[in-house]
């Protein structure tokens, strides 16, 4: 284990086809049992407009957006007005909606192997909010969301760049599986897919993300973004995966990128 916690390895991206089937029977409703589906709110909007749309504002519409383990799809809201059809990809049967704001939604279950039923060269943008460290297989959903992206085409990630604490034992409010990817190997990935950067930058500092004032989450203060925008500014230079100490955990846990298909 110690090649994975050291973040040289990426755990269970080269499982084989029965591990992976293990994989998705934990995780498929392992989101939805953590959140209140009858009562269930998005919460990093002001997250996403700061690092991701404000990124592409000068692109004016968007025929086709494949939105990747986004639930109810509420991320997209903050360009709904720009997005002609929506797909959303997504596992749980609990957090599906007809349509948002109106607005008709496409579903469709993912695969176990990862394998996306869809053409390639489909849609102008992608976005796969958190949900990767969900999955077993990284580089080769990665390789998928690439190849049915259209040329130029934009891909919006977020993801955690830490462990989450030790992933072989129960951790609280987190499901069975998930793990963060370590930054060396989304880098390496994402050269891999031959994917050109436009922005990449840490992420939700752990002393602001807990601030709220009274707004609920981190994603719903544009000064707490502010703040944390200034704290993950200062601690980049911390990259340690699996902190082992309170000294270590001083750092951004997660990344956003905004990427471009060459």
């Amino acid at each position: 284990m110690r090649e994975y916690f050291s973040g040289e390895k990426l755990w269970e991206d080269d499982f084989s086809k029965e591990e992976i089937e293990k994989w998705f029977e934990d995780e498929k409703e392992g989101y939805s049992g953590l959140v209140d589906s009858s009562n269930y709110s998005y919460a990093y909007h002001e997250l996403n407009k700061f690092y991701g749309y404000n990124k592409i504002k000068k692109i004016r519409s968007f025929e086709n957006v494949l939105s990747f383990g986004s639930a109810t799809g509420e991320e997209i809201i903050p360009i709904l007005n720009k997005v002609k059809n929506i797909t959303i990809v997504e596992p749980s049967k609990k957090l599906r909606v007809k349509e948002i704001k109106g607005k008709p939604v496409k579903y469709l279950t993912p695969s176990i192997s990862g394998k996306l039923k869809i053409k390639s060269n489909s849609f102008d943008l992608v976005t796969c909010l958190g949900v990767l460290h969900h999955i077993p297989n990284v580089s080769f959903v990665m390789q998928e969301l690439t190849r049915v992206l259209k040329k130029d085409g934009i891909i919006l990630l977020r993801e955690p760049i830490v462990s989450m604490g030790d992933w072989s034992s129960q951790r609280k409010g987190l499901t069975k599986r998930e793990r963060g990817i370590p930054l060396k190997i989304f880098r390496r990935i994402i050269k891999e897919n031959n994917l050109i950067i436009l922005s990449e930058e840490k992420v939700l500092f752990p002393t602001t993300r807990r601030l709220n004032f009274g707004k609920g989450e981190i994603s719903n203060s544009k000064i707490v973004i502010w703040m944390d925008y200034l704290f993950s500014k200062i601690f980049f230079w911390n990259n340690k995966y699996h902190a082992k100490n309170v000294f270590e955990k001083v750092r951004p846990q997660s990344i956003f990128y905004v990427l471009k298909k060459n």
